[in-house]
């Protein structure tokens, strides 16, 4: 890793290093200067370096104003930003994040994928695991899909996408009692998928939008009224799903990404 031989020099190894792990390893009795103040210091920075490391840290990760509360007063999001703050306080070029925003809500969520990207910015190579497939989407350059513990695939996520084919359009039909009929008007644009459960029915889109129209028409014509209808890209939820037939929540607790 970075030239350095792991198993020959694993010190040189962490020293380049930072982990935020799945849950916030913060102390809750510290304050937040506290705790960076010392991580700082068990990462040999001396007390004034460590001090001022502490002080930019909680500015850019908007804990300025929390800095002396105890963390026992913090919340989830601002625990997952102060540990995030502790992983980066000896400015590793490698940063390792197990599922950094598990448990957080979507504002804490959106503020913590804002922190990746500026690390991302700034140079620092990250290795991010993740079941939010929609997170990888928005994050990783590049992807790993693990199933069971096995690499099924890896690539960028457009390349991962192209696997499951182009743009598709889905209908949701409104009686349930007319699943069957919709499924044979839509047979003359193209094979469809049907998803009972949800009265969905999908096929692929290579005619676009004029084929979304000529759908929609048909089924008009037809008598089939519509819950909902839409012409979209395949997901890597789709991605997953056709690569291992299980949706990644699935997985419980294994890592999807």
């Amino acid at each position: 890793m970075l030239g350095i031989d792991v198993t020959k020099d694993p010190q040189g190894v962490r020293e380049h290093i930072g982990l935020a792990g799945q849950y916030a390893a913060v102390d809750e009795n510290l304050t937040g200067h506290e705790n960076l103040r010392m991580v700082g210091r068990l990462t040999h920075l001396d007390r004034a370096t460590a001090r001022l490391r502490a002080d930019e840290l909680l500015e850019r990760f908007d804990l300025v104003d929390a800095a002396h509360r105890p963390v026992s007063t913090y919340s989830g999001g601002m625990r997952r930003r102060l540990d995030l703050a502790a992983a980066l306080i000896g400015q590793p070029q490698v940063l390792f994040l197990d599922e950094p925003t598990t448990g957080l809500d979507p504002r804490s969520r959106l503020a913590m994928w804002d922190v990746i990207r500026s690390q991302v910015r700034e140079g620092n190579t990250l290795l991010l695991t993740t079941q939010y497939l929609e997170e990888a989407d928005e994050l990783a350059d590049e992807i790993v899909v693990v199933d069971h513990g096995k690499i099924i695939a890896r690539g960028t996520s457009d390349e991962l996408k192209a696997q499951v084919g182009g743009e598709r359009i889905e209908v949701v039909v409104h009686d349930r009692n007319q699943l069957s009929e919709a499924a044979g008007v839509i047979a003359a644009n193209g094979s469809a998928s049907l998803d009972e459960h949800t009265k969905r029915l999908t096929i692929a889109a290579d005619g676009g939008a004029q084929q979304l129209v000529d759908v929609v028409r048909s089924l008009g014509d037809a008598g089939v009224a519509l819950d909902d209808v839409a012409l979209r890209r395949p997901t890597l939820d789709d991605v997953f799903l056709a690569l291992t037939g299980h949706a990644a929540e699935e997985l419980s607790g294994e890592e999807a990404t």
